[in-house]
């Protein structure tokens, strides 16, 4: 497996975790009083970026991409569904190399 394709799976989970403590582990903290929601699917959202960022950081060595390439992946990692987005462009990426 590529490091850009290792990067597009990790960029898929993380983006998923982040969907998941922001809609069903954030409204059970707060609005049912359950906040170990949170911890648990906090902590591995946590561990989840730092893959990403280390994956990131392989993937631009292997597919030489820019520093603007790599700041718009990192900032759409920090939108809810931008990873999404992500994948769609670095699919693309990957069809043109």
């Amino acid at each position: 497996m590529s490091e850009l394709q290792k990067f597009r799976l990790i960029n898929k989970i993380e983006g998923i975790s982040f969907i998941i403590l922001l809609f069903i582990a954030m409204p059970m903290k707060y609005s049912f009083g359950y906040p170990m929601a949170t911890k648990v699917v906090g902590m591995l959202h946590g561990l989840l970026v730092f893959a990403f960022i280390y994956q990131i950081i392989e993937a631009k060595k292997e597919a030489g991409f820019t520093l603007k390439e790599s700041a718009l992946y990192t900032i759409l990692s920090l939108i809810p569904f931008g990873s999404f987005y992500t994948d769609k462009l670095l699919a693309k990426k990957m069809t043109i190399a």
